[in-house]
């Protein structure tokens, strides 16, 4: 898949060192000053990178639909769908695309639905 997603709000937090965030923990530290959350909500966030979301979603699309859902804003699973091929994990994984190109896509996705 080539990549044209930026996700520069959230891509800069996934995976990188001291925190090493999760997908699901990433966008919410992307959107923590606009939504106002707090570091314990992100810690307890890593319960959900890694497949372990609702039904096995991919963790940054799990965080993408509810910060949208906060903001009163519609979904994007669908969209999401559309280009990675899959939301859950697992799939997401067989189909080979990497977990920061998820972050990527849901941050983009998400950024569309909150202008």
């Amino acid at each position: 898949m080539e990549n044209q997603y930026n996700g520069n709000k959230s891509g800069q937090y996934f995976h990188i060192k001291p925190d090493n965030l999760n997908c699901a923990q990433a966008i919410l530290k992307g959107y923590q000053k606009e939504f106002n959350i707090t570091d314990q909500e992100i810690e307890d966030y890593r319960a959900w990178g890694g497949g372990r979301a609702t039904a096995g979603i991919c963790g940054a699309l799990f965080s993408a639909e509810k910060l949208l859902s906060q903001a009163g804003k519609a979904g994007i699973t669908e969209e999401f769908k559309s280009i990675v091929g899959e939301i859950q994990c697992i799939e997401i994984k067989k189909k080979k695309v990497a977990c920061i190109d998820c972050v990527r896509i849901a941050e983009d996705l998400m950024e569309k639905k909150l202008k």
